[in-house]
């Protein structure tokens, strides 16, 4: 059996030549081990592993971490992902690490999780090149050469003038075709789209794709140049997003992942499963409430299902179509109503499209054509009713200042239930000699 140093170099290569197959071995390994593996890496290739570990499961093994290695793991880490990681971490908790870093990487951190969640300053980056004014090209060009040896490459050269200042910016090919004795401010563009630090990372994203830019500077409400917001980064950050508001649209969590903990899943889950529940007894009371007229024609029950699931479909189409409006903000508030109307017309014409086939379909089935009656009115009018509803629900969502993505579908399952078995049942009332 090799002794535990023995071993250490060998990990030490694995985490060299494959972090993120290294993150997915921290992640299946028991904290005791991994917490073992991480106090005795090097600092820079912890912080390797980090980057593709899932968030959960960094902040459990960060909160975790001897006050030694924590401190020198933090300095190591990217900024951005520090600041995630410490954020889905207790208050107490994140206070207590942060205070055992440096006063420089304090300041950081503290200055990123000042910003909100889902702001432009929260995914900034100062990894850009910024150059004051009065400098000449040829400086600038050996200067950006000294800096393309440590990496740091950039289409775009900001300008600042003394006061840190957004003065402009300069494309590199501008640079390199400018005669070389002339100062940036001569050759530099002063017209420079910027954005906000607290600016929705939405918007950023819509004003970046409208533009054409690779990278947008963040500045502050004095014009200091605090960062930059690259595509590539921005993209990513939407594309989580918008895998979040899939989840909360089903009701889990928006930062859960496959390997979160089974308590963490249970927290987020389970409050909305009680109100799926809540939900679920409000149709079965509308059942309930025909029961009589259930008991005396029974294949009414073999229906039921039918209109429902059909609504529950025709309305998720409806959310679907809208909450990618309202996500890619396609929705103005003047044409809101719009929508509403469009959608409860394509409802309607679903429901008679449909109510007709259902229609038809009863009565071969059962022999009697006003089923087939009471069927396809009752799909008209709940499908009219999902059109209706799986735009009004995630506008009104949004509109009181909800999150729609949270629970839309809970609430329009609700909806086409409670209308769809109301609609069939009560029809049958009303046609119950002709069913009889």
């Amino acid at each position: 059996m090799p002794r535990r140093g023995s071993l250490l170099p060998i990990v030490q290569r694995f985490f060299e030549l494959d972090p993120k197959a290294a993150a997915l071995s921290l992640e299946t390994m028991d904290e005791e081990t991994a917490l073992q593996v991480l106090d005795a890496l090097p600092p820079k290739l912890a912080a390797d592993a980090f980057h593709h570990l899932d968030i959960a499961r960094a902040a459990s093994l960060i909160s975790q971490l001897r006050g030694e290695t924590f401190k020198a793991l933090a300095e190591t880490l990217d900024p951005q992902l520090a600041a995630g990681i410490l954020l889905t971490l207790p208050e107490d908790v994140r206070h207590t690490l942060i205070e055992l870093l440096p006063d420089r990487s304090k300041g950081r951190l503290r200055e990123l999780l000042e910003y909100p969640e889902n702001s432009a300053g929260r995914i900034m980056t100062t990894d850009f090149l910024a150059f004051h004014s009065s400098i000449r090209v040829k400086d600038a060009i050996l200067k950006l050469r000294r800096l393309a040896k440590k990496g740091i490459p950039s289409s775009y050269l900001y300008v600042v003038d003394e006061a840190n200042n957004l003065a402009g910016v300069i494309f590199m090919r501008d640079l390199l075709i400018a005669d070389p004795k002339t100062t940036l401010s001569s050759i530099m563009r002063t017209e420079v789209f910027s954005i906000d630090p607290f600016m929705d990372r939405e918007e950023v994203a819509n004003e970046l794709t409208k533009h054409g830019f690779f990278a947008v500077p963040v500045v502050d409400s004095e014009k200091r140049l605090l960062g930059i917001v690259k595509s590539e980064h921005l993209l990513s950050h939407v594309q989580e997003e918008a895998t979040e508001d899939i989840q909360k649209l089903f009701g889990a969590g928006g930062n859960e992942r496959s390997f979160s903990p089974v308590g963490f899943s249970l927290r987020k889950r389970l409050p909305w499963l009680y109100v799926n529940l809540a939900t679920a007894f409000l149709a079965a009371s509308v059942i309930g409430m025909f029961e009589p007229i259930i008991a005396q024609i029974t294949i009414l029950a073999v229906f039921l299902p039918v209109v429902a699931g059909q609504g529950g479909n025709a309305g998720a189409q409806s959310l679907a179509v809208v909450m990618r409006g309202l996500v890619m903000r396609e929705i103005p508030a003047t044409r809101v109503w719009n929508l509403i109307l469009k959608e409860t017309r394509i409802g309607m014409f679903n429901g008679v499209i449909i109510g007709v086939v259902t229609a038809g379909v009863a009565w071969l089935w059962h022999g009697n054509p006003w089923l087939g009656v009471v069927i396809g009115l009752a799909m008209i009018v709940n499908l009219l009713a999902a059109g209706f509803s799986g735009a009004a629900i995630p506008i009104g969502m949004k509109a009181v200042g909800l999150d729609p993505a949270q629970s839309s579908s809970i609430v329009l399952t609700t909806v086409t239930d409670v209308v769809g078995f109301f609609a069939f049942l009560g029809l049958a009332v009303v046609f119950q000699s002709q069913l009889m």
